[in-house]
């Protein structure tokens, strides 16, 4: 697969550290005493576009964040920073952290590892055969949007395309919004081509839209992609003795479930709050997981050009 040509090449040599944003339409006033390290992707149009100080390259609005990040890893494979922050345009909505402590937070993660924010747990994901938006009321929202269809079950997909595996887990650890922090030589423990053909399947061709079923797939898959050790269960023995790892976040095996037929977004509630489905190890008569929606826009009636193209401008 042919790449893009960077916009700003020569700003691209020896970065320590950088925000990759994908934009939508969304005030970025939160990243303006940080705009030198930022590299924001905007898929607003014109209209959208942010002003000064920040340089944005403009994208078609496809694919969600998961489409951003991706471009951003093929397009800059060779020179990326030490450190890349990927966040979406808006993040009050997952993160309780001012910008600076996440930037501290992020420059302390290792080789391997990858680094997430509260205050929203890490969710499992358990659905390999496909996600039953319409027995989770509280992702209604979800389930009647435009959506393009991915042939391929997210089992299919995460097999051939992620773990490369000939088996799946039981199960595997994701943060919701897709805000995280990687090394450069993590994202390169993975081959260029690893990347182009990930891209290329997930959102190229058939699911180049503005919400494809992939765009929600991938933000599963993030964490399992960088560091399997310790976001992928294998199986039921494969459990975490300890209830948090290193990051304050649930463990391996002991990740927030959304209970089925639940009406409200649980797992956006901060921690120490009072849940109704506790965070229990998973096993084989524990119920399904998935994603949650807190968003006040509605989005079912929305044309593609009024559509937001991640989900920091809707809510995930």
């Amino acid at each position: 697969m042919a790449r893009d040509i960077p916009m700003n090449p020569a700003r691209r040599t020896n970065l320590a550290f950088e925000i990759v944003v994908s934009h939508y339409n969304e005030d970025l006033t939160w990243l303006k005493e940080h705009s030198a390290e930022c590299c924001v992707y905007s898929k607003g149009g014109e209209k959208n576009t942010p002003g000064l100080p920040f340089t944005s390259t403009p994208l078609p609005n496809i694919g969600r964040e998961g489409h951003t990040f991706l471009y951003h890893i093929v397009n800059h494979y060779e020179n990326l920073a030490e450190v890349t922050l990927f966040v979406q345009g808006r993040i009050d909505d997952h993160v309780d952290m001012t910008l600076a402590e996440m930037k501290a937070k992020a420059r302390t993660t290792a080789a391997g590892q990858v680094t997430t924010y509260p205050f929203r747990e890490l969710e499992l994901f358990e659905h390999w055969e496909g996600i039953p938006w319409d027995k989770y009321p509280c992702w209604k929202r979800w389930s009647s949007m435009a959506t393009q269809k991915m042939p391929e079950t997210p089992g299919v997909l995460f097999q051939k395309y992620i773990s490369e595996s000939d088996r799946l887990p039981v199960a595997i650890g994701f943060a919701p919004g897709a805000i995280f922090a990687v090394k450069k030589e993590t994202i390169m423990g993975h081959s260029l081509a690893f990347y182009e053909r990930l891209l290329q399947k997930m959102f190229l061709g058939e699911m180049a839209h503005v919400n494809p079923e992939t765009g929600h797939y991938m933000e599963r898959f993030w964490l399992a992609l960088f560091n399997p050790a310790e976001y992928v269960q294998w199986d039921h023995a494969d459990l975490s003795k300890a209830e948090r790892n290193k990051d304050g976040q649930l463990a391996k095996g002991r990740w927030y479930r959304t209970p089925m037929g639940s009406g409200v977004d649980l797992g956006a509630m901060r921690r120490g709050e009072e849940l109704d489905s506790p965070m229990s190890p998973i096993s084989p008569a524990a119920g399904s997981s998935g994603i949650s929606e807190s968003s006040e826009t509605e989005l079912s009636t929305m044309t593609d050009e009024e559509f937001p193209e991640h989900k920091s401008s809707i809510g995930m």
